[in-house]
């Protein structure tokens, strides 16, 4: 009976032990994943198309340590490393971005039309100074469809990250 009691005894520490055991690995992961993920949440304040990059690993590794990610929301009080709000606010922060970005280019091509303009009256329609004014024109246009495409695409993917 003795013996017995005492390897019931022994069974008990050693799972008590056990859990230990576990229960710091399972901390010493979450702080691991706290450092993988610490750059990008810096990079996603700074720039919103870190999301796109980010928020995809973010998911796999939340579907391989639940127990992890879920000490880490507890911890932060909502989905770690980012929020539907804060992928929303991004998606927000790239829309004002292009609008600013828009009016810019808008506005220094206008300048720079009127001066190739201000060249062919001048010149009286030379060629040359009518070839640059066109040439600029396509530039405008190219370097708008350029930064348009970007635009969509990451605001696309953006929205799809968006729950």
């Amino acid at each position: 009976m003795l013996v017995a009691g005492a390897i019931v005894w022994a069974a008990l520490l050693i799972r008590r032990e056990l859990t230990g055991v576990r229960d710091e690995a399972r901390r010493s992961r979450a702080i691991q994943i706290l450092a993988a993920f610490a750059p990008a949440i810096t990079d996603a304040e700074h720039d919103p198309k870190a999301f796109i990059i980010w928020q995809p690993m973010a998911e796999s590794a939340r579907r391989m340590w639940p127990a992890e990610f879920a000490a880490l929301d507890a911890a932060v009080g909502g989905t770690f490393p980012f929020t539907a709000e804060q992928i929303r606010d991004a998606h927000a922060r790239w829309t004002t971005e292009w609008l600013a970005w828009e009016r810019a280019h808008d506005a220094e091509y206008k300048a720079r039309i009127a001066a190739a303009e201000h060249d062919v009256a001048a010149s009286g329609g030379a060629p040359l100074a009518r070839a640059r004014l066109d040439a600029l024109e396509r530039e405008k246009l190219d370097t708008y469809q350029r930064r348009y495409e970007e635009y969509i695409r990451i605001a696309k993917k953006l929205q799809a990250l968006a729950p």
